[in-house]
């Protein structure tokens, strides 16, 4: 009896052995599968947020509101758009800048303002509505490069810019599950879903990730499916263009060659000018920001316009932010207060015959760069509505605070018809060590990177004059202590003769250097001459990275020979080392 109860327990015993053997063999495969072929997810959501949803670039850019036949769209999305697009706090307005536009929308008014002339509306272009602004599209479709439709069904707005393409596509006719014609959130089936398509839908392309395409259906809703699904159509390219006011600015005949005449207490007596061949502009530094509200001091001359004119040069009068950077700030924060300064420019340009503006902005925090640019680029459709060029000047690229860091040189060649790259002060007047104030190695390796940036026939070579003879003298407590002195070309040469000293080549700056040392005093003196080799190899520069010309500071420092050095004989050929 006792034999048959334990031969039954071990036939169960086996039983329950097979059957986990067969339930974790099971797990094994059913684990498998899901690793290997991912089961599709089957769960929904809702593409868009909110009402009348903005489509631009492939994504959802807040929400418009739709009054009647007016779409407004969020302020904040077209002021991301493009930085020519900027709102000014004070006077409550947006702002559009164009090539040859100022564009001023005030909010909550039926009136904006082309070039300062008004333009009525049924509807206000920017208008306050729950504590947020928005800009009506259709008012700015004449000035700015975008168009837009309102999507049936969804009402979602969908913006397209100018240049960008439409790839159109079809969802291939294949026997397939449905799963696999879901729009997928992300690039992957057991992502969520937004919309459910058909064969042969009809859809946009606009993107790619891994094995999939971003597509969009016709109402607007996005999202990914498997690249083998889709076959591409038909390319467009979104073309909007905008008629142009006419320029038409004054001419110059060969690459440009500016001097700069300083003028800081009086202007110079015209009679005591020298002649200054291959010259064909002057810019006399006449204008300068005086108060923080926007005032222009003027120091124009029409004694130096007749003498200038009389001679065939284009006169450019400069003007400077007095490189003060707390006024510059408190004047160009406002449109009200860039726009009185660019009304009185005008009005000394008119008065003073000019040819041209050359901007001076120098010594800017940081921050307030954007201020700069939008200046310039609120000026520049007045000056060309005037006949002026529009030059500005710059620095090198460098982490030198104040004196560098703000120009934003890609924006502004943009803008402008010229930078004038100022090529020195490689050392300045208050450096701790003696230097060239413009060894050419340095301009060279600099300039190749700013061409990066600034297209070459924008780019004015900035040419310096003098030279600075440094003094080396050693302390008391051993340190050294180093002073320097800006010399003109001729002051150079006149203490070089009278200390008795010849020149050599210094191949580590590409200039002819001097070096004297007083006994008596235990000082050395150390001068990196700007002279006619200097100034030949400066202007060979100018010409072998193809620039637009070259400009000089400033005409008080030249001696004759430097306007004969700067001009590269015609038909001369230079090479790139």
């Amino acid at each position: 009896m006792v034999q048959v109860v334990d031969k039954r327990n071990r036939v169960v015993q086996r039983r329950f052995i097979l059957a986990g053997l067969s339930a974790t063999f099971l797990l094994i495969i059913i684990s498998i599968l899901i690793v290997f072929y991912p089961f599709a997810s089957s769960v929904k959501e809702n593409y868009f947020k909110g009402e009348n949803p903005v489509i631009y670039k492939g994504k959802q850019a807040g929400n418009a509101v739709i009054e009647g036949n007016s779409v407004y769209v969020p302020l904040n999305f077209m002021t991301k758009l493009d930085e020519t697009i900027f709102f000014d706090n004070k006077s409550n307005s947006l702002i559009i800048t164009t090539s040859d536009k100022v564009v001023q929308m005030p909010t909550d008014s039926l009136t904006y303002f082309v070039n300062q002339n008004p333009v009525q509306l049924q509807v206000p272009p920017l208008k306050a509505k729950d504590g947020s602004l928005y800009v009506a599209l259709d008012p700015i479709l004449s000035f700015y490069p975008i168009q837009y439709e309102i999507i049936e069904g969804t009402n979602a707005v969908w913006i397209n810019r100018d240049g960008e393409q439409l790839q159109s596509g079809k969802i291939t006719p294949k026997d397939i599950n449905k799963e696999k014609l879901r729009l997928r959130k992300s690039p992957s089936l057991q992502s969520s879903y937004t919309a459910q398509l058909k064969n042969n839908e009809t859809i946009f392309i606009e993107g790619e990730k891994e094995d999939y395409y971003f597509i969009r259906r016709k109402d607007g809703v996005a999202g990914y499916m498997e690249k083998e699904l889709i076959q591409h159509g038909d390319s467009t390219k979104i073309s909007i263009k905008h008629a142009q006011n006419s320029i038409t600015l004054p001419k110059i005949k060969g690459p440009i060659h500016l001097t700069w005449e300083a003028v800081y207490t009086k202007n110079p007596d015209p009679g005591t000018l020298p002649e200054m061949p291959g010259v064909n502009v002057v810019s006399p530094t006449w204008f300068h920001l005086s108060s923080s509200d926007g005032n222009v001091k003027n120091m124009g001359s029409p004694e130096y316009v007749q003498w200038a004119k009389q001679r065939g040069y284009q006169i450019w009068g400069l003007f400077s932010n007095s490189f003060d950077p707390v006024m510059t700030h408190e004047a160009f924060k406002d449109y009200e207060t860039r726009q009185k300064i660019i009304r009185q420019l005008l009005h000394y340009s008119e008065m003073f015959h000019l040819d041209g503006i050359n901007l001076d902005i120098e010594n800017v925090n940081k921050e307030d760069g954007p201020l700069v640019t939008q200046f310039v680029r609120e000026a520049t459709p007045y000056f060309h509505q005037a006949g002026l060029i529009v030059s500005m000047d710059i620095t090198f690229m460098s982490s030198s605070g104040n004196w560098s860091a703000f120009y934003e040189r890609e924006k502004l060649a943009e803008v402008v018809d010229y930078l004038i790259v100022m090529a020195y002060d490689e050392h300045w007047g208050t450096s701790q060590v003696a230097g060239s104030v413009s060894s050419l190695p340095w301009v060279e390796e600099n300039l190749a990177e700013l061409l990066k940036v600034v297209p070459n026939e924008r780019l004015i070579l900035g040419v310096p004059l003098f030279a600075r003879l440094w003094k080396e003298q050693q302390a008391q407590d051993g340190s050294m202590q180093v002073t320097s002195e800006a010399m003109a070309m001729e002051k150079a040469k006149k203490w070089l003769s009278d200390n008795k000293i010849k020149p050599v080549y210094d191949t580590e700056s590409g200039q002819n250097y001097a070096e004297l040392f007083v006994e008596n005093e235990n000082v050395t003196y150390k001068i990196w001459l700007e002279d006619e080799l200097s100034l030949q190899k400066r202007a060979e520069l100018a010409q072998v990275y193809e620039l637009a010309g070259i400009a000089t500071w400033s005409r008080y420092f030249a001696d004759q020979s430097a306007w004969v050095a700067l001009q590269v004989p015609d038909g001369s050929t230079v090479t790139k080392k």
